[in-house]
């Protein structure tokens, strides 16, 4: 009966982190493609070139990041597909990201603004890095066929702890991001204010139910 309780409640987590997801997704397209000039890694305006940075580290990094957590949920698939899931959505999470921190690297050098000066960059880059380790260890422990079941028994709890903290590090880079530039634009407390506010609420329940859910799915 626990057993069955605990995947109930992680599957409507599981769903519940959808939607904060694609909720965050449309309220980022809004903000970025109606307040702020839109997206174009290759325009001559260079704000709509950083304006790629937030959306990739978004959609292609935290969200897809949360998909490959709650992969082994909802891919319904024999274990070895769900862990092929699970690393290559984590994969295109890491390309995606690649390109958003060169559109921001990018928009710094046309605007002629230091790199790393903010905390943001900061807590940005020490995930994104720890991030591709992580990746390389799940890799080598869990996909390379000599590796041992001690010690991928023994990695797991590490493993699994990692990504849940990194999920939550990739958060606060957002929120801290989206502090930023709010601050940096000076903006009033009118309608992109409030969506912006809107936006970091989203991103974090994102973070939350896609954390809570995978904490309950090892009881299942």
């Amino acid at each position: 009966m626990d057993v069955y309780v605990y995947r109930q409640s992680a599957s409507r987590l599981t769903v519940l982190a959808h939607l904060f997801g694609i909720i965050a997704i449309v309220l980022l397209l809004v903000w970025l493609l109606h307040f702020r000039e839109g997206m174009n890694l290759d325009s001559d305006n260079p704000f709509r070139i950083f304006n790629v940075h937030p959306f990739l580290m978004f959609f292609g990094f935290i969200f897809l990041a949360g998909q490959a957590m709650m992969a082994y949920k909802t891919v319904l698939a024999a274990r070895n597909v769900q862990k092929v899931a699970h690393m290559f959505l984590h994969l295109v999470a890491i390309t995606l990201g690649i390109v958003g921190l060169h559109a921001v690297f990018k928009f710094h050098d046309r605007a002629n603004i230091r790199n790393l000066y903010s905390l943001h960059s900061w807590i940005g880059i020490g995930t994104f890095s720890l991030y591709i380790l992580q990746w390389l260890f799940g890799f080598i422990t869990f996909m390379v066929p000599q590796t041992s079941l001690d010690s991928r028994a023994r990695a797991l709890p590490w493993h699994i702890s990692g990504g849940r903290a990194l999920l939550y590090m990739a958060i606060c880079a957002a929120e801290t991001g989206l502090m930023e530039k709010v601050t940096f634009l000076e903006l009033q407390h009118g309608r992109e204010t409030l969506l912006v506010n809107f936006l970091g609420l989203a991103i974090l329940l994102f973070g939350i139910t896609v954390d809570v859910s995978v904490a309950l799915a090892r009881y299942v």
